[in-house]
């Protein structure tokens, strides 16, 4: 079966594409989730509106996103986590953590567009990358520190103290 993609689908394609894909995937996940059209000529000519729509609307998307992305590349954000000795953390920063604090300082950035292969689990620095467009991709500097514990504070500020 032959369908035009009216989604960009990661594994098949982009939109505007004409696919060929097994029957049942076509009539039984694609066609009713109105992912896609069949391939008829009539719906060829829809989908070359579509497309040539897509691509201004793709334009002003990514002319957004680049903008964004020269506010967020500067930012560093901060985390405090309880860590153990060694520098792991009792728990972990996420994806959505991340997503909260970029809310807290007025980016709406949904969690998934978060590129974190999995939660850090350690204290320092990490770059993360958070895709704003198909083609722009902004690289966020995480910092994670521990948290001050009432057993190392006071060792800390007598630290602080002998070295001045």
């Amino acid at each position: 079966m032959e369908v035009i993609l009216k989604e960009d689908i990661p594994s098949l394609g982009s939109r505007g594409d004409v696919v060929k894909v097994a029957d049942g995937y076509g009539r039984n996940y694609l066609l009713p989730r109105k992912l896609a059209l069949q391939a008829t000529e009539n719906n060829k000519a829809v989908i070359e509106q579509m497309k040539a729509s897509a691509a201004r609307r793709s334009a002003t998307e990514k002319a957004a996103a680049e903008e964004l992305l020269a506010k967020l590349e500067p930012l560093t954000l901060s985390f405090t986590r309880k860590a153990g000795e060694h520098g792991h953390l009792f728990g972990s920063v996420t994806s959505s953590d991340i997503a909260a604090e970029l809310a807290a300082q007025g980016f709406e950035i949904d969690r998934r567009r978060i590129l974190l292969g999995e939660p850090l689990k350690s204290i320092g620095e990490s770059k993360v990358a958070v895709k704003l467009h198909r083609e722009v991709t902004a690289h966020l500097t995480v910092k994670v520190e521990a948290e001050a514990t009432e057993e190392t504070a006071p060792e800390a500020a007598a630290e602080e103290a002998a070295a001045e």
